[in-house]
């Protein structure tokens, strides 16, 4: 499954910031049907995603009925990204068996 969208970085403050790309409800849904056969437990999703030049594997975290695509600091520093930039994503479900 090969999806594209774009959304705001997100903060979370624990005891480490983290920031995240809430995936839009439209492709949540798509993800939730094949949500079953991809996940590998706790309702995580493993992805590979692109953002500018960067590619990378992570998995998306279930979140309020929707999905948030963790993005670690090799992601954003690149490209310079913080909370509140908007960001386009290509990204696609890894179904492995």
């Amino acid at each position: 499954m090969e999806l594209a969208f774009s959304g705001r970085v997100l903060e979370w403050r624990g005891p480490a910031p983290y920031f995240f790309v809430p995936v839009p409800s439209e492709e949540s849904a798509d993800i939730r049907e094949v949500a079953a056969v991809a996940t590998y437990g706790w309702g995580v999703i493993p992805v590979r995603a692109r953002i500018g030049r960067v590619t990378f594997e992570t998995s998306l975290f279930p979140k309020d009925g929707g999905y948030l695509l963790p993005l670690k600091d090799a992601v954003r520093r690149p490209h310079g990204l913080g909370a509140g930039d908007d960001v386009t994503v290509e990204m696609s479900i890894r179904l492995e068996s």
